[in-house]
């Protein structure tokens, strides 16, 4: 999808195959997490010369259902997560299982490591109660956060019961969980997850789901205009959806190029993730756009795959903090963070 023709989707055989199964599992995240060792062994790592082919699965699983894209990326990103560790030199628990990666921070009373135990409250724990275990972040000391691996089924951990009224991602539920002295395993040293080059890229993961999710927008778009010749507005929203995407495909091709040479690094990896994020994101937003503007009411309230779409993506791009992220970006180029201009 990322570097080739958003209007149709051109994959080998395997990953053709793990898209039928994830069609078969839209909506349906328990479904979803079934698939994670498949996609686990069949998309790369990233960072390795291939993040492009990495992004570009994600966002054809996103294009085919948000809800699966949603319950895949975390299990994928666990995986990278601990691979880089590993060359790190950093001891890893036991990788077996469906994992979630929970690194959200919110009000006290904050997760906190002590002696090896886990006690307090963990925000937007999103499946956990599908998932076998995570990765959560949590405070080693006054100012610094560990990255900590748990066992979700043991004692200790229960779900905080919060509303989850949301209309995209139904199924996809996200809940803050309680936990009280909850055995946990460092993962490398205190501030690696949050400083490690790795960080940037699991963001820029996220965005390619989002792309992903436009894209199976704009494919909808298309084919309506293979059913009925489009009028000036309608080609010009088709023109618009094209331009959008294809600068937010490059854009991610672009960092995934910067990534695999290592170049997504140090003081400025950060907000140029934030920089990629805030791009794909608009290009979202103008795919929304377009496709209510040029489709209508009509597959929002005929098409479940196309309401269920548009709900899914609105909610989902909510991860993106829009104006302030935007600030990020802009704070690093006030601060001399190389631009294109």
């Amino acid at each position: 999808m990322i570097g080739s023709s958003w209007a149709q989707a051109h994959v080998d055989d395997d990953l053709a195959g793990l898209l039928h199964d994830a069609h078969a599992a839209a909506g349906d995240p328990a479904a979803a997490l079934a698939l994670a060792d498949r996609a686990t062994d069949l998309l790369p790592l990233p960072g390795h010369g291939r993040t492009l082919e990495l992004w570009r699965g994600l966002a054809e699983l996103a294009a085919v259902d948000l809800t699966v894209a949603r319950a895949l990326e975390p299990h994928l990103d666990a995986q990278a997560i601990f691979a880089q560790a590993t060359a790190e030199g950093y001891a890893v628990p036991d990788t077996s299982g469906v994992w979630g990666v929970f690194a959200a921070e919110g009000a006290d009373p904050r997760l906190e490591l002590r002696d090896g135990r886990l006690t307090g409250r963990k925000p937007w724990c999103s499946l956990a109660s599908l998932l076998d275990r995570a990765l959560v972040t949590a405070w080693v000391s006054p100012h610094e956060r560990g990255l900590v691996a748990i066992d979700l089924h043991q004692g200790g951990v229960r779900a905080v019961d919060e509303p989850w009224v949301a209309r995209g991602l139904r199924s996809a539920r996200s809940t803050a969980l309680d936990l009280h002295d909850v055995p946990g395993e460092l993962v490398g040293p205190p501030n690696w997850y949050l400083t490690r080059g790795g960080f940037a890229w699991g963001g820029l993961g996220v965005a390619a789901v989002w792309f992903g999710g436009a894209a199976g927008l704009a494919r909808r778009l298309w084919a309506a205009a293979q059913e009925r010749d489009p009028d000036q507005v309608g080609l010009a929203l088709l023109g618009a959806v094209d331009a959008a995407l294809t600068g937010a495909g490059a854009t991610l091709a672009e960092a995934a190029a910067a990534v695999d040479e290592g170049l997504v690094r140090g003081e400025h990896a950060w907000p140029r993730c934030i920089r990629t994020r805030h791009v794909v994101h608009e290009a979202c937003e103008t795919v929304l756009s377009a496709a209510a503007h040029g489709l209508g009411p009509g597959p929002l309230v005929g098409e479940e795959e196309h309401a269920a779409r548009v709900a899914d993506l609105q909610l989902y791009l909510r991860q993106h903090k829009a104006e302030r992220d935007a600030a990020v970006v802009g704070r690093a180029v006030a601060d001399g963070m190389p631009t294109a201009w």
